[in-house]
């Protein structure tokens, strides 16, 4: 299960999403398997990482099954090929693979409504009767719904059932868009379709899994539930010191199993052999390679073939493209990846929520993994499409995961695209002229400015429709939508007013407040003009800090009613409060005793405060209640 706090935190903090971003150079590939667990050694020291559990895995076998460091530090426990880690959102493809295995057996198709086979569970879709929330669109992520809410990753659900888990709190179900148009990822749809998993078969989920799938895969020790202590890691805040108590996930199909080295190994090999296990078909291979292929979205359906399949999406690393899924718990990531064509793959997880360790231990195992592999041929580039022109313009994100914080990314989003030299430019406040080249038909490929790039066309201009004209981009996870330029524009100024009302508060303030304690620079009239925006902008610092410090803790914090999360709430409604009171009080203002300079900063800043807090408040974070 994907944390929101990687979500969050990337979107209050843009610098936080550049860093996430930064493209580091691929380290030396290591040449045997001795060099390779050095290198990971020498990344869980350097990063403060306790322990982690790896597998190197070929068609024909395991080639490295291992664990690293300790998965207790209080205990100096050592970390084995048996211990258990948790693999969080690399759990999903159970639903898909459970949902298949029904779909063979002809007791559902993946085009069925979910309202027709689970009417019970609550979802809103106003353009149900036109475009149904379907089976697929649960495990595509094409569903329109919000993700998770912060009260529903706060939840700690030891013997909650699955049922009672989707009507805990559904209001995050909500379509925001027509299913089957976007992807925007969501951890409340592959537990729907568990659900409908369950309905089916007369079966408790997690054990229709065990039955179904970790027997016959060789996964002897995974489990949906917490085991006993000695067999199952610690998880640890990025220090590598302080851990974390289990967390009973309320959704366990989206991101709840623990799994060792060896279970890892064996569920790779099933997708490396396309659902066989030693010669005996588990699932057939059209299972597996339906998985891997997205069709929901519109440029899934206009022919893009990278994206979000069944559980199963594509990721391009240097210059290969790799078939799978990560995941991340509060205090462990994990990655499950195989190339196919190639005959490998590999799984690693960390019991640490550190990304910087995350990020490097990956790098070094697909060194080494590919340093014998031929990289597969770029596609030739075509013909810029005759089309091309017409989508030189601004766009803004269509699809947002967190509804949250969309507020935000529609700012910090805004993207121009220009065509130049026979192939695209796309330029944002992340990276500056990205280059695109078409390679067939209205489809380009990426060509990064530091890494090799992947072979195969991550960028799709989609067909006009009745919403708008739009991009696909990402490899069809990010839908962008063309606004006008003077919408663009007329943001990106308003923005600009804000940023600068803010700092023009923070530079001024200390000489209004040391001015203050003279008697004769003392100015009564203009009081109001300068305290209100004071208090808006540091309640605006409250929010940030509030943010800021519940780092690592922020799902606990901010999910729960606590101090954290009504502090935030009071902060809020203190920015919006102060705000309009500035407004006022430059209204009320006497024209003969305010200075005409001040009356003119004092209307710049307010006017930029209130807006920004107009803003806001349309997109409900005004007296936002996280907790609720």
């Amino acid at each position: 299960m994907k944390s929101i706090i990687q979500v969050l935190v990337v979107c209050v903090f843009a610098a936080a999403c550049f860093a996430q971003n930064k493209k580091e150079e691929t380290p030396k590939p290591a040449q045997s398997i001795q060099e390779l667990q050095q290198q990971l050694e020498k990344i869980l020291k350097d990063t403060h990482t306790p322990g982690m559990s790896v597998a190197i895995v070929h068609r024909d076998g395991p080639e490295w099954i291992a664990g690293l460091g300790k998965s207790d530090v209080a205990a100096d426990r050592a970390t084995t090929a048996d211990t258990l880690f948790r693999i969080g959102s690399t759990s999903k493809a159970f639903a898909s693979l459970s949902i298949l295995k029904l779909a063979n057996e002809g007791k559902l198709s993946l085009e069925d409504p979910v309202h027709k086979l689970a009417p019970e569970v609550w979802f809103e879709n106003r353009w149900e009767a036109t475009d149904p929330v379907r089976v697929a669109d649960l495990l595509e992520h094409t569903t329109g719904w919000d993700d998770m809410h912060f009260r529903e990753y706060a939840k700690d659900a030891p013997g909650m059932s699955l049922r009672e888990a989707l009507d805990y709190d559904h209001h995050s179900r909500t379509s925001r868009w027509r299913p089957g148009t976007r992807m925007a990822y969501c951890n409340s749809g592959p537990p729907v379709a568990a659900y409908i998993v369950e309905k089916i078969t007369g079966q408790r989920f997690e054990d229709y899994v065990a039955q179904n799938f970790f027997g016959p895969i060789g996964m002897k020790t995974a489990t949906y539930f917490q085991p006993s202590s000695p067999a199952l890691t610690t998880l640890y805040h990025p220090d590598g010191k302080t851990p974390y108590h289990y967390w009973n996930i309320i959704y366990r199909p989206a991101g709840s199993i623990n799994a060792s080295a060896k279970d890892m190994a064996a569920y790779v090999g099933f997708y490396l052999n396309r659902g066989s296990v030693n010669g005996t078909p588990v699932m057939p291979a059209s299972s597996i390679d339906r998985m891997e292929i997205p069709t929901r979205t519109w440029a899934a359906k206009e022919g893009l073939k990278t994206g979000y399949g069944l559980s199963n999406y594509w990721s391009i690393h240097e210059g290969f493209v790799y078939h799978g899924h990560n995941g991340g718990v509060e205090g462990a990531l994990t990655e499950m990846a195989y190339l196919p064509e190639y005959g490998v793959g590999y799984f690693y997880s960390i019991n640490s929520g550190n990304g910087d360790a995350f990020e490097k231990v990956g790098k070094s195992i697909r060194a080494y993994v590919t340093r014998d592999l031929q990289k597969p041929a770029l596609p030739a580039v075509g013909a810029l499409p005759a089309i091309a022109g017409a989508y030189a313009g601004w766009y803004e994100l269509d699809s947002p995961r967190v509804e949250l914080t969309h507020f935000l990314e529609r700012l910090l989003g805004v993207m121009r695209v220009r065509v130049e030299g026979g192939k695209l430019l796309v330029s944002s406040m992340e990276e500056l002229n990205q280059v695109f080249v078409p390679v067939t038909g209205a489809q380009f490929l990426y060509i990064p400015k530091k890494e090799l790039p992947g072979p195969v066309p991550t960028f799709e201009l989609l067909m006009p429709n009745a919403e708008g004209q739009f991009i696909q981009m990402g490899g069809g996870a990010v839908t962008m939508k063309r606004i006008p330029a003077w919408l663009a524009i007329g943001e990106i100024f308003l923005t600009g007013w804000f940023v600068l009302a803010v700092a023009t508060v923070l530079v001024y303030a200390p000489f209004w407040l040391l001015g203050g304690l003279s008697k004769k620079r003392r100015r009564p009239a203009e009081r109001g003009m300068r305290l209100w925006p004071l208090i808006a902008v540091l309640s605006l610092a409250g929010i940030v800090a509030i943010f800021a410090l519940s780092g690592e803790d922020l799902v606990e914090r901010m999910g729960n009613l606590t101090g954290w999360s009504v502090a935030f709430f009071l902060a809020t409604l203190l920015y919006g409060v102060a705000s309009v009171a500035g407004v006022i009080s430059l209204w009320r203002a006497s024209k003969k005793e305010i200075r005409s300079g001040v009356r003119l900063l004092s209307t710049v800043v307010i006017l930029g405060l209130v807006i920004a807090a107009a803003y806001l408040a349309y997109w409900g974070i005004i007296g936002l209640r996280t907790w609720a």
